[in-house]
């Protein structure tokens, strides 16, 4: 009888080692492979691609799975699709997608003034495949990314009079952008190309000059610069540098766009400064000075009073003895003052129940952002009172749901509406307009411009989400937002995911996403873990999850697993764990101190590394962590914590579960060799025998490679992984496309 031999195992490339040793506060930490760093190293390379050539081998019989999952991804998606249009100035605005194409298509049509305000800012009717009269194409994503490895827009800007489309534009993932500007009366360029611009671009109100800004090595913001058109860019004028590492740098026009603002801070406190377009000459004036450490944000406008008059006045959200921030009115003559002595007239009051992420201003009312009960909602009120006690009460459109997310999706300053985005974790991205209230319509209306269709039989009906608690092993109660497809048995027989991230005081909002039901449709359960260190019960949450609390963030995360694993709804072995970013650093850590919790674990673009990184200021952002995690250069108490938790220098002889690193050759946030280094200790430590991988895009970035077909591949690959190591690849009956 003859015997079919079987094939050897796949085998992981196994990288040398070579001994740096890093010694800080007389700690040494011996690294063998810090070497994979050189980019340019032909060595490092080749590793990189025997690095993917395993992880193919070793994941070859989760294709079918993945393009099962691509196809449901795919057949739920409206592929030829338009966006709501926005009215700015005489235009609406818009992009429609195309079925077959990777990119979007912007473009405008004219907008007409009747004199019914709420009718002129009704948005055109535009249908899916019907030719839309007048339509100016702005951009084609698709030709522009023509032969291109990768293709991402970082900002674009039109004049006032529409004549001029300015756009940035990466080709490389590097998030270092190139500027070209469009003449829309004709369709040609001007000459006008500057190269090598970060995010944010914006026209002066004449339209004869473009600011922009400029990373310096560290990748760190930290000049706005102005540029006169048809004058050569080497002339152009820096109109503010930062000099201070940890501090970062951005800019913004003024709602009534009669400013220019710059905004320079960190985590922790902040500056901005005002240049008056009507008086450029006057330069650069500061609201409050960093010195004050207080964290703030300003919007200069003119405020109407009683007899009708305007007055200069600057709206302040700031942390002032008030943690979750408030709320306040300062006129600028005020400013020359010490801060003891200036008056500022409160407009919302500080809460602790209630944070305020911001407010801002049209000409009739202040649009306010705030979050309660982890839930972000929209509130706004009138103008007229501002300030005094004849301010008016706040108004708040209403939504059915209890788990939602409700934010400003933009506003003209002019307009008697403001746009709304909202959704919910099986409620498809919707999109209202707001009637502001008047006094014939004191509580304003809510109209539906568009829900995004769902095609393939989708119904809200079939899953069901949950607000749920854990509870850390100090006391404090972990919200959950639980997801399931509504048919799964609670036996606990189920498989589940966790997914968190916790830090920068980010939020994992409630929001729909159709590659999640196909994990949902294989019964898995899925827990986003509203863990400390994210904001969504107001700062103390994030402070308590940050620098020396940090701890906090990867324990709530396992009380998190464990109130799954008792749940009655899974069984204990088929659980999974994701996070991606500073998330890759909260799953790396979760790895090391419970490995036996999780049958596998995704960690995309994972901060895994980050004590080597932020031990090293020259490396790209390093010294604006330090707002984040400490600065263990300076402080050995901070080093001496940060070494007790990183991902990397805390890899050990346990059994480790199937483990999955995911990342970008070209990622400027978090380093390809962090991940790289991480697998390689992972594998030479692991006493399991569970496969460890690195799956590495050679074109992509921070958010991995571009092109909607490329990242639906990418996600159907990572749930294709989490589904293969939970055992769960089977369709529940009847559940699916249709």
């Amino acid at each position: 009888m003859t015997q079919t031999p079987t094939q050897p195992s796949p085998q992981p490339p196994v990288a040398r080692k070579v001994p740096t040793v890093r010694t800080h506060h007389g700690d040494s930490f011996e690294d063998n492979y810090e070497w994979l760093r050189d980019k340019e190293s032909a060595d490092v390379v080749e590793l990189l691609k025997a690095e993917n050539t395993y992880q193919e081998a070793v994941t070859a019989h989760q294709e079918p799975l993945r393009e099962a999952i691509f196809q449901e991804i795919k057949g739920r998606t409206q592929e030829t699709d338009l966006s709501v249009p926005s009215r700015k100035d005489g235009w609406w605005y818009y992009s429609r997608s195309v079925e077959g194409k990777e990119y979007g298509i912007h473009c405008r049509v004219q907008a007409r003034d009747t004199g019914d305000r709420v009718a002129d800012w009704t948005p055109p009717a535009v249908e899916v495949g019907v030719e839309i009269p007048g339509e100016d194409v702005l951009l084609d994503g698709n030709v522009e990314a023509e032969g291109k490895p990768f293709f991402a827009v970082g900002g674009s800007a039109v004049t006032i009079d529409g004549t001029l489309y300015a756009y940035a534009v990466d080709n490389a993932g590097d998030e270092r952008f190139t500027l070209r500007i469009k003449d829309l009366r004709t369709g040609g360029m001007l000459p006008d190309v500057i190269e090598n611009v970060f995010y944010g671009v914006s026209f002066s109100p004449d339209g004869t000059r473009i600011f922009y800004t400029v990373v310096d090595d560290a990748w760190r913001p930290y000049q706005v610069k102005s540029h006169v058109l048809g004058t050569p860019v080497t002339e152009d004028e820096v109109i503010y540098q930062e000099d201070d590492v940890a501090l970062w740098l951005g800019f913004e026009l003024s709602a009534d766009r009669r400013h220019l603002v710059l905004s320079i801070g960190c985590s922790e406190f902040s500056e901005t400064r005002l240049l008056r377009f009507d008086a450029p000459g006057a330069g650069l004036s500061t609201v409050i000075s960093r010195e004050e450490r207080i964290l703030y944000d300003a919007e200069p406008f003119l405020l109407t009073g009683p007899g009708g008059d305007k007055t200069e006045t600057i709206l302040l959200t700031h942390n002032r003895d008030a943690i979750n921030s408030m709320v306040s009115l300062v006129d600028p003559a005020e400013l020359a003052k010490p801060v003891a002595e200036q008056h500022w007239a409160t407009v919302v009051a500080h809460s602790d129940d209630v944070r305020v992420n911001g407010a801002g201003v049209t000409s009739t009312h202040l649009v306010v952002s705030v979050r309660q009960d982890t839930i972000e909602r929209v509130q706004v009120l009138a103008l007229a009172g501002l300030g005094t006690p004849e301010q008016g009460a706040p108004v708040e459109p209403a939504f059915d749901e209890e788990l939602y997310t409700a934010g400003v999706g933009g506003s003209d300053y002019e307009a008697p509406v403001i746009r709304i985005g909202y959704t919910s974790y099986f409620t498809p991205s919707r999109v209202y307009d707001f009637v502001l209230p008047t006094g014939d319509m004191p509580s304003g209306e809510l109209l539906l411009r568009r829900e995004s269709p769902v095609l393939g039989g989708y119904s809200p009906s079939d899953y069901v989400a949950t607000r749920e608690w854990a509870t850390a092993a100090d006391g404090t109660r972990i919200p959950l937002s639980v997801m399931r497809h509504a048919s799964v048995a609670r036996d606990s027989t189920a498989a589940g995911l966790v997914y968190g991230y916790g830090s920068y005081e980010l939020s994992m909002d409630p929001g729909f996403g159709i590659p999640r039901l196909s994990l949902l449709d294989r019964g898995v359960v899925f827990v986003i873990a509203h863990i400390r260190g994210g904001g969504e019960l107001g700062r103390h949450w994030y402070d308590n999850g940050k620098k020396l609390h940090k701890k906090n963030t990867f324990t709530d995360f396992i009380a998190a697993t464990d109130w799954l694993a008792q749940s009655g709804w899974v069984d204990p072995a088929r659980i999974a764990a994701m996070g991606g970013s500073a998330g890759g650093l909260l799953v790396g850590a979760v790895a090391n101190l419970a490995p036996e919790k999780y049958a596998a674990i995704v960690a995309a673009v994972p901060f895994v590394d980050a004590l080597t990184t932020i031990l090293d200021p020259e490396l790209p952002l390093s010294a604006l962590e330090w707002e984040e995690w400490g600065n263990p250069i300076t402080d050995p108490e901070v080093y001496a914590y940060m070494k007790s938790y990183t991902p990397y220098e805390n890899v050990r002889a346990v059994a480790y579960p199937k483990i999955a690193a995911v990342t970008s050759f070209n990622d400027t946030r978090v380093l390809y060799v962090e991940p790289a280094k991480w697998v390689q200790r992972l594998r030479e430590l692991t006493t399991g025998s569970e496969p460890i991988v690195m799956k590495i895009e050679m074109d992509g970035g921070h958010g991995g490679a571009s092109g909607r077909y490329v990242q639906w591949k990418e996600r159907a690959w990572d749930y294709a992984f989490v589904a293969d190591s939970l055992g769960a690849t089977e369709l529940l009956p009847g559940a699916g496309l249709k």
